[in-house]
């Protein structure tokens, strides 16, 4: 029993890790070089982004894996989460090795749909390790589902702020390098990492106190970045501090080892506790254990008699959960999914065309690469952030969470209007809002899935709404942002300078976010009475 609750911690510690390496929010980085030397127009460039995004389809086939190989228990043989971080991190090392080696043309260069494809599987490996350690992660603390989902999403958000600063470290300048370094890194600790990832259902001591721990951490690590980053804006750093900053930033990783070290210790004690409880001879005799000086009952045993709204794959509106197919045919599966599509694919749609914007209000390389950075701190606090008020309102006050889908989607029409303004370093204002708001929805649907749907098909029906995004994408980025550019756009290198160049595509998906933000709040109020079962559940605690 011992062994299994350190392994929960110790799960958990190492689901953090690979998140953080899994190289969300980077392409800004090297989409220019990739756009030269492949001599791609605008819109080619969109289309093959396309299916960096379209790769997130990957993750219903992640979501079908992880139910295969777990079945909702703790594998510890040849089946379990380690299975689906394998495939992972496969697809992580074959998309993005065979994208460097076109790039420095170590290969032939490869035709549009072959790139696509590089593309395609670079990022479905994303979806693998999300799927892996976050509905893991909702398993082991079904109790603060919302919480936990932010950790991890707030980690996978700041992945892209933390390779940055690895790529600044020892290979500024050369994004090619960068790209081979995306093949390597975050495939070697998921293979390093993978076999810890593991479900223990125990109900142990106090886990809200050591997840805020986490949260903690990944907020001190986000903070840190972010000044940083401000410094590297005011002076020129010698390489010297870069290799400082950057240790200092792998100890600070490191520390939620300590954090897991302490929360093992604290629930080894509870389980000697609660074995001496059983061989009590007073067991069963409440009203004689009450009176012993010997022995107390435990503050939750009350509590985890009860029966749990989200417990055992159950969701708020079927007692048994739902599949896939059975979510399909409700209707609050295609509200979370067209309101994704809004918010979703505005959010893409923003960071994968950060660099043309920077360039078109004539931001520096540094400056875009800088934006890229900041947007991870931002989207890390909105994941990590959204998940915890989310928990905490639920618990407290039994606010449905589509509430706060709703609040991120109106703020996020702010953000959209904010960027199509083109004021001069008003791009920063914006990409801090949208970089939130796109946070928050990762962190909020996950756990608005499992409360609805139980969490039993969590990873599939979750992956399924996912699709939303490179719908969106599709849609705003190619259909829209792609076609206004390239409109717009004059000479040999199809560049566009100017407010002009994007505006009017701003303006519009401001336009439909609005929709997004009508069908969150019919949402919430279809929801609204079933959380309050939460709330009556936590009263009772």
């Amino acid at each position: 029993m011992m062994e299994r609750v350190s392994n929960k911690w110790m799960a958990t510690v190492a689901s953090m890790w690979i998140q953080c390496s899994s190289a969300v929010y980077t392409f800004s980085v090297y989409s220019s070089v990739l756009k030269s030397s492949q001599g791609y127009n605008q819109s080619t460039l969109e289309i093959v982004v396309v299916f960096r995004d379209i790769g997130s389809i990957g993750g219903v086939l992640a979501g079908l894996l992880y139910s295969a190989v777990t079945n909702g228990g703790d594998h510890s043989g040849f089946c379990g989460p380690w299975v689906v971080l394998l495939a992972g991190a496969t697809q992580n090392f074959l998309g993005y090795f065979l994208i460097w080696a076109s790039v420095v043309g170590l290969i032939k260069r490869p035709s549009v749909p072959l790139m696509c494809l590089f593309m395609y599987l670079s990022s479905q490996s994303m979806p693998f390790f999300n799927t892996a350690n976050t509905v893991s992660g909702v398993q082991n603390f079904p109790d603060y589902s919302g919480t936990i989902v932010g950790i991890m999403k707030g980690f996978s958000g700041i992945s892209g702020a933390i390779l940055i600063r690895a790529y600044n470290t020892f290979y500024e300048g050369e994004p090619s390098k960068f790209l081979l370094m995306l093949a390597l890194l975050p495939t070697l600790i998921s293979l390093v990492l993978m076999l810890l990832v593991k479900i223990y259902k125990t109900n142990t001591g106090d886990d809200k106190k050591h997840l805020n721990g986490f949260f903690a951490v990944a907020l001190i690590i986000a903070g840190y970045l972010m000044i940083i980053i401000i410094l590297e804006n005011i002076f020129s750093l010698p390489l010297w501090v870069h290799t400082a900053t950057f240790i200092l930033l792998l100890l600070l990783l490191a520390s939620p080892l300590g954090i897991a070290l302490r929360a093992q210790n604290e629930d080894s004690k509870r389980v000697l506790e609660t074995l001496s409880f059983d061989s009590n001879p007073l067991r069963g005799h409440p009203e004689l254990l009450r009176s012993s000086s010997d022995f107390s009952v435990p503050e939750d045993m009350a509590y985890h008699e009860l029966p749990s709204v989200s417990r055992d794959g159950k969701g708020l509106f079927d007692e048994e959960g739902m599949n896939l197919l059975q979510a399909l045919c409700t209707v609050n599966f295609w509200l979370l999914f067209i309101a994704m599509i809004c918010g979703m694919g505005s959010t893409m749609a923003v960071i994968n065309n950060l660099s043309q914007i920077g360039q078109s209000l004539n931001y520096t390389s540094v400056e875009v690469n800088n934006l890229v950075s900041l947007w991870s701190i931002w989207d890390c606090l909105g994941r990590v952030g959204a998940g915890y008020l989310s928990d905490y309102l639920l618990h407290t006050r039994g606010w449905a969470r589509p509430l706060l889908m709703a609040i991120t989607l109106a703020t996020m029409i702010i953000g959209l209007i904010v960027i199509a303004s083109g004021f001069p370093r008003i791009l920063y204002v914006g990409s801090i809002l949208i970089g939130i708001c796109d946070g928050s929805l990762w962190s909020l649907i996950p756990t608005i899935t499992s409360d609805i749907f139980g969490v039993r098909h969590m990873g599939t029906i979750f992956s399924a709404i996912t699709l939303a995004s490179p719908v969106g994408f599709y849609i705003f980025s190619v259909k829209l942002i792609g076609y206004i550019y390239d409109k717009e756009a004059g000479g040999d290198d199809y560049s566009c300078f100017g407010t002009r160049c994007f505006m009017l595509s701003f303006l519009i998906m401001a336009s439909l976010a609005l929709l997004g933000f009508l069908l969150a709040i019919a949402l919430f109020i279809r929801t609204k009475t079933l959380y309050s079962l939460r709330r009556l559940k936590d009263s009772v605690k």
